[in-house]
């Protein structure tokens, strides 16, 4: 999956697989989680927050479970 670099002071990459609706972040310390069932339309938000830290808090962590993570 190819992901994009954002300004953020704990993510350092996003990325969204529209075959599969599995969205893949990359924290700064390296562990890239994904996330299985993602809405398209999250996704967007998601890629325009202006704080993608707070936007994560706010509307993935909690409602989202991550499936496997490795570090990059």
């Amino acid at each position: 999956m190819e992901r994009q670099y954002v300004d953020s002071s704990m993510i350092s990459s996003i990325g969204y697989d529209y075959l599969s609706s599995i969205l893949e972040i990359e924290f700064k310390n390296g562990v890239v989680w994904n996330y299985p069932n993602f809405p398209e339309y999250l996704w967007h938000e998601f890629e325009i927050a202006d704080s993608k830290g707070k936007f994560f808090h706010l509307n993935i962590k909690k409602q989202y479970t991550p499936t496997g993570y490795r570090v990059s």
